[in-house]
């Protein structure tokens, strides 16, 4: 006699091993626990990004505030002036 299987799901390769590795067994009571009073630490490694002069230049121009602007261009900043220029002929 033949049977038909109509579905079928696959496992997760890690999570079968996962499932098959032996369980730990508790510390005995007697003893204290220290690992259990220990913060957990985080084993993920840090990444360490450099950011450019240019970059931190733009992001700053681009997370300016209007009176910040208009601040620098009095001052003479010429890039301030055409910003303020390019806004007010948007506005008007």
């Amino acid at each position: 006699m033949a049977l038909s299987i109509t579905s079928a799901t696959h496992a997760d390769p890690a999570a079968v091993a996962a499932s098959k590795a032996p369980v730990a067994q508790p510390a005995p009571s007697s003893q204290k626990s220290v690992s259990a009073k220990a913060p957990a630490k985080s084993s993920a490694p840090k990444d360490t990004v450099q950011i450019s002069s240019a970059a931190q230049s733009a992001l700053q121009e681009a997370t300016e505030t209007a009176a910040q602007t208009a601040k620098e261009a009095r001052a003479g900043d010429h890039q301030a002036v055409r910003l303020l220029a390019k806004e007010e002929a948007k506005k008007g």
